[in-house]
């Protein structure tokens, strides 16, 4: 039975040790914030963070992930900078469905700490792979540029 350290509890599970950590999630810990969209890592609706960096839960088995740090869409407000995302996503109403959105969040989250001033194309490659069906792109653009003290254009 693998323990895993989500959003800073010490969270021991009876999985499969190759049962995809978003199903460990959202089945078994009950954190439903991470959201299933295809189920082969192209959409980003499963996107967490493992050891700060974003990851797609969906192809991520839970053995791979075991004696990591994993953060979750319902604690990455914990983290300043991803408190910071949250208020410019709720500034600018970015959400329409708001399906992909927790998604959207946790990788614009970990763009930030990667590069705190990102340029229009580090936007565009940090969210590359996560898709809006609404199209929000442009509020999501312009919510992260909030979220790092630039102006949107």
């Amino acid at each position: 039975m693998p323990t895993l350290m989500i959003n800073g509890k010490s969270t021991p599970l009876d999985v499969p040790d190759d049962m995809p950590l978003l199903w460990a999630l959202r089945d078994v810990a009950g954190l439903t914030g991470t959201k299933f969209g295809c189920g082969v890592a192209l959409c980003g609706a499963c996107t967490v963070h493992v050891d700060g960096q974003a990851v797609r839960s969906c192809v991520t088995p839970v053995s791979s992930v075991a004696g990591k740090t994993i953060v979750t869409i319902e604690a990455i407000g914990a983290d300043p900078l991803g408190a910071k995302v949250q208020d410019a996503w709720r500034k600018i109403d970015v959400v329409q469905c708001g399906y992909c959105q927790s998604g959207q969040i946790m990788s614009a989250t970990a763009l930030l700490h990667a590069k705190p001033h990102p340029s229009d194309a580090d936007i565009d490659a940090g969210m590359s792979g996560n898709i809006c069906r609404c199209g929000t792109y442009g509020r999501i653009r312009a919510a992260i540029k909030i979220a790092a003290g630039q102006e949107p254009a």
